[in-house]
């Protein structure tokens, strides 16, 4: 589930007329060279997503919009990467017994897919395996919403509901293939998926328990 929204046209604009208003103090006067703010820390001081968008307030005073525009753009990607690191703290810990691989971020820009986040981590041990993923603003949350608020539309397509830690969930699993899927929606903007194979229900719904659902819902 790698797919986000469609970009609303009006972010950019609207992002850099609230950047307008933002004072920077303590910004270091180093000019920035090119359409894009050097997105690492060269003066050991000076934080990367406040040297793009000071960039960006430069260009847009002197009448480069089409660069003002293109570092605000950037500002933001930076700033969505950082989110989506911050975000892979609330994916679970291995259970016991299971093996944790590293946990992976992916931050896509508007202009692509509507600026989403997916983050996401794969459990295993031995032959079994458990993936959990978090998606903002996933093109599927409405229709697991609809399937959350009827359990006719839940059931029709194999699965049942449950409360998982306080969240409305959607079970499918199949005892034969030891093989499910939970999904949950946090705050209406997040898609939180647990797929499993060769796993029992009890194993793949204590890896959708694990998951921080209160610390997602404050992103």
């Amino acid at each position: 589930m790698k797919y986000f929204l469609s970009p609303c046209k009006t972010v950019i604009p609207c992002l850099f007329l609230a950047l307008l208003c933002l004072p920077f103090p303590g910004m270091a006067a180093t000019e920035v060279s090119g359409s894009h703010a050097d997105g690492g820390n060269t003066s050991g001081q000076q934080d990367d997503v406040l040297a793009t968008i000071e960039q960006a307030v430069k260009q847009y005073k002197a009448g480069d919009l089409s660069g003002a525009a293109s570092n605000v753009e950037y500002a933001a990607q930076l700033i969505r990467q950082k989110k989506s690191e911050k975000m892979k703290d609330l994916l679970p810990k291995p259970m016991d017994g299971w093996q944790g691989e590293e946990a992976s971020a992916q931050a896509m820009g508007t202009a692509v897919f509507g600026g989403g986040v997916t983050v996401s981590r794969t459990y295993t041990k031995g032959k079994s395996s458990v993936e959990v993923e978090i998606v903002s603003d996933s093109p599927v949350l409405q229709s697991v919403l609809m399937m959350l608020g009827n359990p006719m539309f839940a059931g029709a397509s194999g699965g049942n509901l449950q409360t998982i830690k306080g969240q409305r969930a959607i079970v499918k699993y199949d005892p034969s293939t030891k093989n499910g899927e939970i999904d949950v929606v946090v705050a209406s903007r997040f898609m939180v998926t647990i797929k499993g194979r060769n796993v029992s229900q009890k194993e793949l719904v204590a890896y959708a328990a694990a998951v921080d659902y209160q610390g997602l819902s404050k992103y």
